[in-house]
């Protein structure tokens, strides 16, 4: 038996890059998954045995249907990973060069989204007295990188948001924590090569372990946060990233 059996998993961004590595692994140790994704992930879905629903998670809206067409589907929630983000395709450039368009939109998704769902989730999970919430966050926010201050910035409000959150929701006995990956080689990466080029050296000399990070790399400790194995451990962060990072 999985170690995920019979729970219900909504992974947000779960269509594609990392996303869609959470939802595969979920899926194979048990759980139904919901993958919450803007773009198509019927495919995907239909693959894991799992459920897609449109979201766009900047959209309080959306993020309510989400959650409700969840428990239409399953009648609970169990975990929720919060993943949708912009990073990839966000070009590397000066603070000064970032208009605030692009630093709204960057909050809207990053920030926004992941405090929409968990809006929309965390009553459901509230009225059970039980669940997991993942927020995926980022290397980055510990150790600082030039040309990156929208994303960054984001991702440091989610370890706010996560340390902040696991105090008022303990009492219902809700684990919330961070996923933080390091420099992750997914295929959505894959499609700017700028973002390699400009930090793979950077990265790798800041490792223990020199090598680079692969998707597959976070599966063990995803797993571990969205099971029964994480139910004392609130409010932390693990990062992922071959000890670039001490958190």
């Amino acid at each position: 038996m999985g170690r995920l059996e019979g729970k219900i998993c909504i992974v947000t961004g779960g269509a594609a890059g990392l996303g869609r590595t959470y939802c595969k692994a979920m899926a194979a140790e048990g759980a139904h998954v919901v993958v919450a994704d803007i773009i198509d992930g019927e495919e995907l879905a239909g693959d894991i045995g799992g459920l897609y629903a449109k979201t766009d998670v900047s959209s309080p809206q959306s993020a309510c249907a989400c959650a409700e067409r969840t428990i239409a589907e399953y009648g609970k929630i169990d975990v929720l990973v919060n993943n949708a983000a912009l990073y990839s395709k966000l070009p590397m450039q000066p603070y000064a060069d970032i208009d605030f368009d692009l630093w709204d939109q960057v909050m809207a998704v990053n920030v926004r989204g992941a405090f929409a769902m968990i809006k929309a989730v965390g009553p459901v999970m509230q009225a059970r007295k039980t669940g997991k919430i993942i927020n995926i966050t980022s290397g980055t926010t510990y150790k600082g990188m030039p040309n990156m201050l929208h994303y960054i910035t984001s991702k440091g409000a989610l370890v706010a948001m996560t340390r902040a959150l696991s105090r008022e929701l303990g009492d219902s006995n809700i684990c919330v924590n961070n996923l933080s990956p390091g420099l992750i080689l997914s295929d959505s990466i894959a499609q700017n090569k700028n973002h390699i080029d400009q930090t793979e050296d950077r990265v790798l000399a800041s490792r223990a372990l020199k090598r680079h990070g692969f998707p597959n790399d976070l599966i063990g400790a995803l797993i571990f946060l969205a099971s029964s194995d994480s139910d004392f451990v609130t409010g932390q962060t693990i990062a992922v990233d071959g000890g670039s990072v001490n958190t």
